[in-house]
């Protein structure tokens, strides 16, 4: 992720600490909740993740790290949901992360870019008022204040766990051009306000994506807090479109590639691309929680007993979906093991499913993926 640093003066003795909350460096075993309607748990995580209703059916979805304070936002439809949420929390907005382009998924994006985007994320997490710049100004100051370097040095060694590949930032420097400065050193910042470049999408939409800053290639790791993030290309519902994976949490961001009980329509790929996503979202442990893009699951299960009304796992999800959407409940987060027991479009070798529909027994996966997303479309 993108910080920005900006210099005012560097005398040795403004490298002073206000407080080092070194816990806020390295996250503590926590528990993974999602706090509005449902909750999950994690051993291994500080992440909360809140789901926020937006237009007709879609989710956004707002991260949390409690040992930092920093805020994320999944896919915002529209931006008056979110702020809402936001607000009755008192919370901040830091990263703005889109799945794909499409506007039900990116337009609260400006609003909300132009309402948070100033960000004093540093003094914030880390409650200091020093910040990353050049190494060689750390390394002046060695002699000269010996525990302040120790301590200065171990924030250059986070940052670069955080930024291995030592990008360089841009930001306004009040009334100036904008400057570009290397990472990681350390300064302390007085009078100017930390800007973030908070949109984060795919490179491949990097012109379809509002306010777009940081685009991202499949493979890319950057860091959320202390939560590592793989970025995942699952095209096949656009061409563009990424999955977000969180390791230590066991959470996925699909966006609209894959839902419970379905996947997304085919508008910009094939029948290949979104086999081979699925494939790819499928290899993920058994227990991944999956976040989707929209509540259709309660129209997917009907859809999908009409292909296989013999499937005990789907018959038992079935009625509990069905529960839940009674009392306007949703059905997300689902899991990956449920998803492969009973989703069509991961059950593309079932033989009930393949009868159901006349798909050839000869016939490979990506066909009888076809055959089942027509099907599903006529539905």
């Amino acid at each position: 992720m993108r910080q920005v640093c900006l210099r005012k003066g560097l005398p040795y003795g403004l490298f002073r600490f206000l407080s080092f909350p070194f816990r806020t460096l390295w996250g503590a075993s926590r528990s993974l909740k999602v706090t509005q309607f449902c909750s999950v748990t994690s051993s291994s995580s500080s992440l909360q993740i809140e789901l926020v209703p937006c237009l007709k059916d879609n989710y956004a979805y707002l991260l949390y790290d409690v040992d930092t304070g920093t805020v994320g936002v999944v896919d915002p439809s529209e931006s008056r949901p979110v702020i809402d949420a936001l607000s009755r929390k008192n919370r901040n907005l830091t990263y703005i992360l889109n799945t794909h382009h499409h506007y039900d998924h990116t337009g609260g994006n400006l609003e909300l870019k132009a309402r948070y985007g100033a960000k004093d994320l540093l003094l914030r997490e880390l409650k200091l008022q020093i910040f990353l710049r050049y190494v060689d100004c750390l390394e002046a100051y060695k002699s000269l204040h010996p525990p302040a370097f120790a301590e200065c040095n171990l924030i250059a060694q986070w940052a670069a766990s955080i930024y291995p590949t030592q990008p360089s930032f841009s930001a306004p420097l009040i009334s100036r051009p904008p400057c570009r400065l290397p990472v990681p050193c350390v300064v302390e910042l007085r009078g100017y306000a930390l800007y973030a470049e908070p949109v984060i999408g795919s490179m491949k939409d990097k012109d379809r994506i509002p306010g777009i800053d940081i685009a991202l290639n499949d493979g890319d790791k950057w860091m959320f807090a202390g939560h590592e993030v793989l970025v995942i290309d699952t095209p096949g519902h656009t061409r563009g479109h990424i999955s977000f994976h969180f390791p230590g949490s066991g959470a996925m961001f699909t966006g609209d590639t894959l839902f419970s009980l379905s996947c997304g329509k085919l508008f910009e790929g094939t029948p290949q691309e979104m086999l081979s996503s699925l494939e790819r979202i499928m290899s993920l442990p058994d227990d991944t929680n999956i976040y989707c893009g929209h509540e259709y699951t309660l129209s997917n299960s009907k859809f999908a007993l009409s292909i296989e009304p013999n499937n005990e796992a789907l018959q038992s999800y079935a009625v509990q979906v069905a529960h839940l959407r009674s009392k306007s409940l949703p059905t997300i987060p689902t899991t990956l093991k449920r998803e492969k027991a009973c989703n069509p479009f991961l059950r593309t070798l079932s033989p009930e499913i393949r009868q159901s529909l006349g798909i050839a027994a000869a016939a490979d996966e990506a066909e009888a993926l076809r055959v089942i997303r027509q099907a599903k479309d006529d539905f």
